[in-house]
């Protein structure tokens, strides 16, 4: 046969062949994978609750303000103290201070160890006072209550007048009572003594 005239044999393709294409998807999903996780990953995998801040802000109350009224619960000074200064200045400050009623009196070695300027009737006027800013502390209650009762000064402590400021000022009389009688009446003898001792460390003046 003519050699020129010889059938000439098929072209080879050189397209991916079944195992080729296996091949080349798998490192295409490695390269894939480690792309992502290197990269993509990390941002990806975050968590979605918010993270704790750094530093943590903690509310505290504000201090009081240490705010004092010495007074006798007899004295006709005191009714004016409170009306016209005290009270006053709480309705304006009330949630800033910490108020606190102390008395006016001698400390001596006798009569247990406390002497009042206008006798023992003060001195018990001023132990219930000191009971019921015991009993209840919020100044809301206790100077109203004392405040009853300086305007009827020269009636401390007739029962009556202590009845009708307690009821006045949702104070239990029975507590009060107690408070003032305890311990045969040392109990507010000793709340007495201490404030009056107190009040006068403060207004003794210096050496």
């Amino acid at each position: 046969m003519d050699e020129k005239h010889a059938p000439m044999p098929p072209p080879i393709r050189r397209g991916f062949s079944p195992l080729r294409l296996v091949v080349a998807v798998c490192w295409l999903a490695l390269a894939a994978f480690v792309y992502c996780h290197f990269t993509v990953g990390p941002r990806l995998f975050l968590p979605t609750a918010p993270s704790a801040p750094s530093y943590q802000q903690v509310a505290t109350a504000p201090e009081l303000v240490p705010l004092e009224a010495h007074i006798m619960s007899k004295c006709p000074d005191a009714k004016d103290c409170l009306r016209d200064m005290v009270l006053p200045a709480m309705q304006k400050v009330h949630d800033k201070v910490n108020f606190t009623l102390s008395f006016i009196g001698t400390p001596t070695d006798r009569d247990d160890g406390v002497e009042c300027r206008h006798g023992p009737a003060e001195c018990l006027g001023n132990i219930i006072e000191l009971c019921a800013q015991r009993l209840y502390p919020d100044p809301k209650t206790f100077l109203g209550f004392a405040m009853c009762l300086t305007r009827d000064y020269f009636h401390i402590p007739q029962r009556s007048l202590i009845e009708d400021c307690a009821l006045e000022h949702a104070i239990d009389f029975d507590k009060l009572n107690d408070c003032a009688t305890k311990d045969d009446g040392a109990f507010g003898v000793g709340m007495l003594r201490d404030s009056v001792r107190r009040t006068t460390k403060l207004h003794r003046p210096p050496q």
